[in-house]
């Protein structure tokens, strides 16, 4: 802790916790306070429970923040934190701000749901053959501190939204330069690929994974866990839910309409799957102040969805894609030797595994109930947070040839450029109904793969599912956490660069 007298310093924001502990909401008021602050500023907290004295510095530790100071009192305590390393100058003066209510920082809002959804409209086909990929491009680093000022509190949403403009159509250039035949923003505006959402539902919060620890039965094996994996857990953020879900704003619409007004291509818009997001969203001690299981939140996750996909289609989206790459984890995780069970966005507990793809699968039903299955797709890989393959999740897709046959979507996005996913002719009874939307390079090798590499995973494609129902594309996105992209982009472009090269040569075998 600093020295010098506490009573000299000032601090920028201060809120009273009253008797809440870290395990049950006083952690999500210190992120709502503390984020907004520069760096080397301080925000005071009062107290009256005694756990905070012990728990407290455990979570400065672990996320990077300072305690200054801590003052114990006649069953109140009064802590001084730095967001960040403690730069005395920041607080060395002015009017101590008015004492916050001991509230959520956010207003519980009341859910809100459209009178109609509106049907979907006319977008321009996909031909077979076509190139695209998955989602994620590696953001520029203007855009990364944009975001985390952003998601801090510290930029305007206008200002925010300029700037991802701006990254958005570098992503767009590079993808048009490389040849694709269709397009994503490379998901800019997203912290990560699911977690984004709590950023725009009514009554979530984004926090931090650190700021998590208390909530899981284990903090310092799930620290080991985290750093193993090569997860920057401080600067992953997680969703925390505060009351009930509401769609009050798009969830990405606003990114196909961007990409609309620049480019005639065919759009693609990702979102994170029902099951990931129940997964995800669900944790004990928060999200069950607002529901009394993970059933009744999946019910509200599935009527956002549904509504997002809705607007999406209605605005020309040509491919809405579901990602679920946390059936992987449902199938092994922890069941193959050297497997790991954590994924990113795989907090939360699960059932066994068959109760679980059952689970998924009923939401995957439900959030696809009368739309086009031609229109929709599902995206299923073992992880990518980090390029360390060793890491990942390997296994075959024998365990999901169940789901994956029965899922109403008509393409599935598969990883299958690595050895980890295991030979590709598992896929073989998928239904003829669906496309095959083909990994064909690995964005987790740093380099690019050869033509002929790339042409004898396509044309082993061809040959088992049929020239018109293959699509290629990477096995995953190429930074599908923000602050831990697996590619430069220079090595994305080159990625599909030549698979588009592939892909005309395969046009050209079997016209």
């Amino acid at each position: 802790m600093a020295s010098g007298d506490p009573r000299d310093l000032t601090p920028a924001a201060r809120f009273d916790g009253g008797d809440l502990d870290c395990g049950s909401g006083l952690l999500l008021l210190i992120r709502q306070n503390i984020d907004p602050l520069g760096q080397g500023e301080l925000l005071e907290i009062g107290s009256s429970e005694s756990s905070v004295c012990e728990d407290l510095p455990a979570w400065c530790r672990m996320t990077g923040n300072e305690l200054v100071s801590e003052d114990h009192g006649k069953g109140r305590y009064r802590f001084l934190v730095s967001k960040g390393k403690f730069a005395p100058g920041s607080a060395s003066s002015g009017q101590a701000p008015p004492v916050r209510a001991r509230m959520p920082g956010r207003e519980i809002l009341p859910v809100r749901i459209p009178d109609s959804l509106p049907p979907p409209a006319p977008a321009p086909a996909i031909a077979p053959l076509s190139v695209m990929g998955i989602g994620s491009w590696p953001r520029p680093r203007w855009m990364l501190q944009a975001l985390h000022e952003y998601l801090d509190g510290r930029m305007p949403e206008a200002e925010f939204q300029a700037t991802a403009d701006d990254a958005a159509q570098l992503a767009l250039d590079a993808q048009v330069a490389a040849g694709v035949d269709v397009v994503t923003d490379g998901e800019q505006r997203r912290d990560n690929y699911a977690s984004f959402v709590a950023s725009r539902l009514d009554n979530c919060q984004l926090v931090p994974i650190t700021d998590l620890m208390s909530y899981v039965d284990d903090p310092e094996e799930f620290q080991r866990e985290l750093r193993a994996l090569d997860v920057p857990a401080e600067k992953i953020r997680h969703p925390a839910v505060l009351g009930p879900l509401s769609r009050g704003r798009p969830i990405a619409v606003h990114e196909l309409e961007f990409l609309r007004r620049r480019t005639s291509l065919p759009v693609k818009i990702a979102l994170p799957g029902p099951y990931l997001l129940a997964r995800t969203m669900w944790m004990e001690c928060i999200s069950d102040a607002a529901y009394a299981d993970r059933e009744a939140l999946a019910d509200d996750v599935v009527r956002v969805l549904r509504e997002e996909i809705h607007f999406l289609l209605a605005a020309g989206a040509a491919l809405v894609q579901l990602d679920e790459p946390v059936l992987s984890e449902v199938v092994f995780g922890g069941a193959v030797a050297g497997n790991r069970s954590f994924m990113c966005g795989a907090l939360g507990a699960r059932r066994d595994t068959p109760e679980e793809l059952a689970f998924a699968e009923r939401l995957l039903a439900r959030v696809a109930e009368g739309l086009p299955a031609e229109r929709l797709a599902l995206h299923v890989c073992r992880g990518n947070w980090t390029p360390d393959e060793s890491v990942a999740l390997r296994g075959d897709y024998r365990p999901l040839l169940g789901l994956l046959a029965r899922a109403p979507v008509g393409t599935l996005f598969l990883e299958l450029a690595t050895p980890r996913a295991g030979e590709m002719q598992v896929l073989a009874e998928i239904p003829q109904d669906k496309r095959i939307g083909v990994g064909v390079v690995n964005q987790k090798i740093p380099a690019v793969e050869t033509l002929d590499e790339v042409l004898a995973r396509a044309e082993q494609a061809v040959t088992l599912f049929g020239p018109a129902r293959v699509l290629l594309n990477p096995d995953c996105g190429f930074a599908t956490f923000a602050d831990n992209p697996v590619a430069s982009a220079e090595l994305a472009r080159g990625k599909l660069a030549v698979t588009v090269a592939a892909a005309r040569v395969l046009r050209q075998r079997h016209r």
